[in-house]
C-alpha cells in the first residue's frame, strides 16, 4: 500500500527556504506517511524549481496565486490525504511519530500550532494570537499548514483559484470541521521582522476586515507586496 499523503507547496522565490521545509519533510517519507512532494511554482526567477528537483520533488508550473497554485499541484497528485504547507514553514523534529491517526477520520481537517522562528517576546505572543484566534474563531491561516482527506475536499469543491486569502476562504468552507494539531509549525518571521511586528500584524487585520466586506483577491494581493498602510 502506497503512502497516503501529497504534500503541496506553492512557491515563488523560495529558495532560500525551501531547503530546511523539505529536509524537515524526510521523517514521514521514512515513516510511510508521504508519497510524494509537489512544488508548484507560481513563476520563480531564482533557483526555487532546481532546488525542489534536485531533492526529488515534482515540479508543477502554475499561474501565479496561490489559490491557484494549490489547486494545480492537488490536481496532479496521487494522495487520499494533502498537507499543504508555505515555503518558509519547517516541521517540528519528530512530527511524525504516531502522526498516522490523524489520517483515520476524513471528515476533519486539521492545521498546526504556530510557531515563529523569532525567539523574542514579540514574536511569541503574536504567535501565541494566531493560535488563539484560529482555534476559537475557526480562521487558521496558510502558515499554520492543512491536513484534509481528498474526500473532504473534494466536498468543498476543493480551492478556489484565486491570488491571496485562498486560506481564508478555504477556512470558511470548514467551518466546524477544522480542529488544530498538538504540534508546531515553525514559520519564518522575515516580513514581521522588515515591517515592524506591530504594523505587519495591524496590516493583517485590515487585509481581512477589506476581504469580509468584498474586496477582491487580486487587489488584496497587490496590497499584499506593496502594502500602503
Amino acid at each position: 500500500m502506497r503512502a497516503p499523503i501529497s504534500v503541496i507547496i506553492p512557491t515563488l522565490n523560495a529558495q532560500s527556504h525551501l531547503p530546511k521545509l523539505l529536509a524537515s519533510l524526510f521523517e514521514g517519507i521514512d515513516a510511510g506517511l508521504i508519497r510524494e512532494v509537489i512544488v508548484s511554482d507560481g513563476g520563480s526567477s531564482d533557483k526555487t524549481c532546481e532546488t525542489a528537483f534536485e531533492a526529488g520533488c515534482h515540479i508543477v508550473q502554475a499561474k501565479r496565486g496561490r489559490g491557484g497554485q494549490i489547486r494545480e499541484g492537488i490536481i496532479q497528485s496521487g494522495g487520499i490525504w494533502y498537507l499543504i504547507l508555505h515555503a518558509d514553514a519547517e516541521l517540528s523534529k519528530g512530527w511524525s511519530d504516531g502522526f498516522g491517526k490523524y489520517l483515520s477520520d476524513e471528515s476533519i481537517a486539521r492545521y498546526f500550532r504556530l510557531r515563529f522562528s523569532n525567539p523574542t517576546l514579540v514574536a511569541r505572543v503574536t504567535g501565541a494570537w494566531a493560535n488563539v484566534r484560529s482555534y476559537y474563531l475557526g480562521l487558521p491561516y496558510g502558515d499554520q499548514g492543512l491536513l484534509i482527506s481528498m474526500e473532504l475536499l473534494n466536498s468543498v469543491n476543493g480551492y478556489s483559484s484565486i491570488s491571496l486569502m485562498e486560506d481564508i476562504e478555504m477556512a470558511g468552507r470548514l467551518k466546524g470541521r477544522l480542529e488544530m494539531l498538538p504540534l508546531a509549525l515553525l514559520t519564518d518571521a522575515q516580513r514581521y521582522e522588515k515591517n515592524g511586528w506591530l504594523l505587519q500584524g495591524v496590516q493583517n487585520i485590515w487585509r481581512l476586515m477589506r476581504y469580509t466586506l468584498g474586496v477582491s483577491p487580486d487587489t488584496l494581493a497587490k496590497d499584499y507586496e506593496d502594502p500602503k498602510l
